[in-house]
């Protein structure tokens, strides 16, 4: 399956059209963005098979992992977007003080415009759709741009999109970097971007040139922390772990027991085992394996031509290593060794602000101590104890990081606020003109203490009590209208 590229003399035109249309109020009506997020469901309900087909055929992606770790997260982010959209877009009315008792005060959700969304590799179709869900309920029109080297989903995504949803409103732009640099070069209002934090940083540069507000996520190494009372079994998943010696000791005894438990005897041929995108990151990755100082302790034969990367342990692995200078995106788990807990976190706080930080432990009194030694003394966008990667599954829980590991949040009620401009509006009746002429020229010492008891004097309020207060500045404003100014 070949992925077509839109051609770059393309790109401004279509960013125009969608920002006509944007204009034209199409994308407001919340109506319309219920229907929207009711196809964008169908095309996931209706395509599920070919869906898991491309993830496969782009990652050897288990049906289990596709449907659990990526449609089925869309579809209930769009569910809990139409059943929630009434709620999340209706005005809030804010609380006032005496001054502006009689002046209508709200909050209203607009949508910022037209946005741009950029989707990763690692999971071409959940970090890319589900944002999305989130611009169609805000209301903006959108521009989406797959990853390239996850070409069968970017196909798939692409045949399937103008069938669902209307082209008038959102639209797919494939490419290479070449692409995507003359989609940055356009004037956007948001800029959803999910990748590496090199790239990220390409991205803010270029945003900036149009001060456009911008949300990255960016990963970065996110360390397991494992307690000597962990159950060495469950850790797994994150970027590296960091534990004592004998843990270390531990857990590598325990990997070849997991991996067969996980994949049989022969990972390679395991229908459970992913591979690696492309040549290009399988070189990546024997590259940063060739140059660890550490001990690869576990880790059977590559085959590059099968794009098979075995799962590979590297134990005793120095804080400034190799492995340890990016996110690895492959099946290499480097080990570092530390004193003491401490040392641990005086080591992540050395580091760029990682997105999650996992610590293990198997007793409570251990959990409940370094919790709040770890939460106090450490930065991360998140924290998931005794698991890796479910937190993302509770769109109840803003998912994004810090720093280095990404800019803004995102899931359920987050993403549509991401994509919203809280507008906030005032309307003054137009009596209030009369009432308050007490705010023109010439001013007074008796204009001044009134503005000012009216506006900013909380403590004399609240010792006077909030109804006397409200009586006595009603009754000050009633004698100011019916005697024009008492001053």
């Amino acid at each position: 399956m070949k992925l077509n590229y839109t051609s770059t003399e393309e790109v401004p035109q279509i960013v125009e059209d969608l920002r006509k249309s944007f204009f034209s109020n199409l994308t407001k009506p919340l109506s319309y963005r219920k229907n929207q997020l009711k196809q964008l469901y169908n095309l996931f309900d209706d395509n599920e098979q070919e869906l898991c087909d491309a993830l496969q055929k782009d990652l050897r992606r288990p049906r289990s992992e596709a449907v659990l770790g990526e449609i089925s997260i869309i579809k209930q982010e769009i569910y809990d977007s139409i059943k929630n959209l009434d709620t999340w877009a209706k005005p809030e009315f804010v609380k006032v003080g005496i001054a502006h008792k009689l002046n209508r005060c709200q909050i209203r959700k607009e949508p910022v415009g037209n946005v741009l969304i950029i989707g990763p590799w690692n999971f071409p179709i959940l970090l890319l759709l589900l944002p999305f869900v989130g611009a169609i309920s805000a209301g903006c029109t959108a521009i989406l741009k797959p990853s390239e080297i996850a070409e069968n989903c970017a196909t798939v995504i692409t045949e399937l999109f103008p069938k669902y949803l209307d082209q008038n409103s959102y639209r797919i732009v494939n490419g290479d970097a070449k692409v995507a640099t003359t989609l940055l070069e356009n004037r956007f209002d948001h800029i959803f971007y999910t990748g590496s934090g090199k790239i990220g940083k390409i991205v803010m540069e270029t945003a900036a040139k149009h001060l456009t507000p911008i949300t990255l996520e960016l990963g970065g190494k996110s360390p397991a922390i494992v307690a000597n009372d962990a159950d060495i079994p469950a850790c797994i998943a994150p970027d590296y772990v960091i534990c004592e010696k004998s843990v270390q000791e531990a857990f590598v005894k325990e990997v070849p027991r997991i991996v067969e438990e996980l994949y049989g005897p022969d990972p390679q041929n395991s229908p459970d085992s992913s591979r690696i995108i492309s040549q290009r990151h399988f070189d990546r990755l024997t590259d940063l394996l060739d140059k660890t100082e550490g001990k690869v302790v576990y880790g059977g034969d590559k085959d590059k031509n099968d794009l098979f990367f075995p799962a590979t342990v590297v134990s005793d692995v120095p804080k400034y290593d190799s492995l340890m200078q990016e996110e690895l995106f492959g099946p290499i788990l480097p080990i570092v060794v530390v004193e003491n807990l401490d040392e641990a976190l005086e080591f992540i706080r050395s580091k760029d602000i990682p997105l999650v930080i996992y610590p293990f432990s198997n007793n409570e009194k251990t959990i409940e101590n370094s919790r709040l030694n770890l939460l106090d003394n450490t930065r991360s966008g998140g924290v998931l104890i005794n698991d890796c990667f479910m937190h993302f599954t509770v769109s109840t829980l803003p998912f994004g990081g810090q720093g280095h590991s990404g800019i803004g949040k995102y899931r359920g009620k987050r993403t549509f606020d991401t994509f919203s401009h809280e507008r906030s509006v005032m309307t003054s009746p137009y009596i209030l003109e009369r009432l308050l002429e007490v705010r023109y020229p010439p001013y007074t010492e008796k204009k001044f203490n009134f503005m000012f008891w009216l506006l900013y004097s909380y403590k004399k309020r609240n010792e006077t009590g909030f109804f006397k207060a409200t009586i006595g500045a009603i009754f000050v404003l009633f004698i100011s209208y019916v005697f024009y100014s008492p001053f």
